[in-house]
């Protein structure tokens, strides 16, 4: 349900491509390769530190949180009484 990735290529997707590709047409001993290999190390490590996803426990909270309000909604329609529901979900830190 939440793996599903964009399937386009990013910018920065792109730009390490033509990275790749310049790095293919470069002799291993010139001084534009090593640059081009820097480049190609930075645009690497700035793709890692953009993908960020949600991690199991915050699923589980989400989950559990959830799960709560619908039992007790579920006990309401019962049971008459002041609803206390939104009391009880986790706040935001």
């Amino acid at each position: 349900m939440f793996t599903h990735r964009n399937k386009t290529p990013s910018d920065l997707d792109n730009a390490i491509d033509v990275a790749y590709s310049r790095l293919a047409d470069l002799d291993e001993t010139t001084e534009a390769y090593a640059q081009v290999l820097d480049q190609l190390v930075k645009l690497n490590k700035m793709k890692n530190e953009n993908s960020t996803s949600v991690s199991k426990d915050t699923l589980a909270i989400i989950g559990a949180n959830l799960t709560g309000i619908v039992m007790i909604l579920k006990h309401e329609q019962v049971h008459v009484i002041a609803t206390k529901a939104m009391s009880l979900v986790l706040k935001p830190k």
